[in-house]
């Protein structure tokens, strides 16, 4: 059998994994955490794991080669110039193993990080699969601030280089397989999200490949980097120790007097309700964080890390589901669950409520001589290209460090389409704030003039 490539899809991290196989043995490159994907896709194919292979220390999840290379007994390939806690098999540029009847090649492509490796994968007959990580990305490639901001720069060259050299290296016919761009925070600017790519079409349309001018990319690559989740500062540490199995058993059952008890000692609880249902009824000194593709990249932004965490869902399921995000950024083990509705989880004195509003009706409001206050929780780079005139800027990520600096009165919480706005709101009221969350998409804002853009 030919080579074949399969896709374990993590959308709600912006990543993907991949089973390479010629339909006997798989080399699994980059698996999250959450193994049991990987595994009910490799029974599925009939295909046994010959080789595991991380194309970097990964800066935005918890990795699961180094686990289902315990399990599987597969050889594990990491870049022999990382410094790791654990045996592994460390390969090099021009590196080869052989899988099967595959041929795996490693090379050198530093940028998103130092040591960072693609994998040139042929069976010997048709075109190669390159599975490219941080590197060359579906019209993007792999940010360069996340080993040292004053390396950006010197990063960015390696990443332009690298990528350049790559596709030297394979020609046009290659299938490229990038870990991130599909929404991760590890790309840069507007990646692409199809379902496939080649080494030629990025050369029509990929600005590392498009751009002659190595100077002029790099100073556009900067230019584009925005903010990054806090928890990345965490995941390079907690992959070089080689990290144990998830844990996705159902956390201790948490009752209403726990749970009072845990929201007084300031621990966090979050309500994973969906946002308009958490404002018009929820446990007071909760936080309302919608579960969703992007729960656990924004409950990892902004915890305190290490804090206790107690979740509160409608279903058991809801609670399990949001588990699994979470174990794949090192959140491992919830201090507990609750389960119920807030009545059931509360006494009427603890419950709150605040409105949920549009940009029209707070257009309305200034019309009519009135005079909120409005709050943009967007990030600097979003708020750069527009916004509401007069509006107080208080990014999400900065919301707990800057209570301080809220203004008093009622607060209308806006971000750009209602996701972010409505944990600001959440931790707003949390702290003791009258809030109005705008549901809306800033866009239309835009459209009747009320906002800049």
């Amino acid at each position: 059998m030919t080579l074949s490539v399969d896709v374990v899809e993590t959308s709600e991290l912006g990543d993907r994994s991949y089973i390479a196989h010629d339909g006997t043995t798989a080399v699994v490159v980059d698996p999250q955490r959450d193994l049991d994907r990987v595994e009910k896709l490799l029974a599925d194919l009939g295909v046994g794991v010959g080789l595991v292979v991380e194309t970097h220390i990964h800066n935005d999840y918890v990795t699961g080669g180094y686990e289902l290379a315990r399990r599987t007994g597969a050889g594990y390939v990491v870049a022999a110039a990382d410094h790791v806690d654990f045996a592994r098999d460390g390969v090099g540029d021009g590196d080869e193993r052989t899988v099967g009847s595959l041929t795996v090649r490693a090379v050198a492509t530093p940028g998103h990080t130092d040591t960072h490796l693609a994998y040139v994968v042929t069976d010997g007959t048709g075109a190669p699969a390159v599975f490219t990580g941080g590197s060359l990305l579906f019209g993007s490639v792999g940010r360069t601030d996340l080993v040292d901001p004053d390396r950006t720069d010197e990063l960015a060259h390696a990443q332009y280089r690298s990528v350049r050299a790559l596709a030297d290296l394979v020609g046009d016919d290659a299938a490229i397989y990038p870990t991130h761009g599909f929404g991760s925070f590890c790309s840069t600017g507007p990646a692409a999200t199809e379902a496939a790519s080649t080494v030629g079409a990025e050369r029509a349309r990929n600005d590392a490949l498009t751009e002659p001018d190595e100077d002029a990319f790099v100073e556009r690559l900067v230019a584009g980097l925005t903010d990054y989740p806090r928890y990345y500062a965490h995941m390079g540490a907690r992959n070089r120790q080689g990290p144990a199995a998830a844990d996705l058993s159902a956390p201790e059952p948490v009752d209403r007097e726990q749970l009072r008890r845990r929201i007084t000692a300031g621990e966090w609880v979050v309500d994973l309700r969906e946002r308009t249902a958490y404002a018009a009824d929820h446990v007071h000194g909760t936080i309302g964080i919608s579960l969703g593709t992007q729960f656990s990249t924004y409950l990892g932004w902004l915890i305190p890390w290490g804090t206790p965490l107690t979740l509160v869902g409608e279903t058991a399921q809801q609670v399990a589901d949001a588990q699994r995000q979470l174990v794949r950024i090192g959140i491992d083990r919830p201090a507990g669950a609750a389960v119920g509705t807030p009545e059931e989880l509360a006494e009427p004195a603890d419950l709150r409520r605040y409105p949920v509003s549009t940009f029209a009706a707070l257009g309305d409001a200034r019309t009519r001589g009135d005079a909120p206050v409005v709050v943009d929780v967007r990030r600097s780079d979003e708020r750069a290209h527009g916004h509401i005139p007069g509006s107080v800027h208080l990014p999400l990520a900065e919301i707990l460090d800057r209570l301080s600096e809220v203004p008093a009165g009622e607060l209308w919480v806006h971000c750009a389409a209602g996701y972010r706005a409505s944990i600001g709101a959440s931790l707003l009221a949390r702290a003791g704030h009258r809030v109005v969350l705008v549901d809306d998409d800033y866009a239309g804002a835009v459209a009747s003039g009320l906002a800049t853009g």
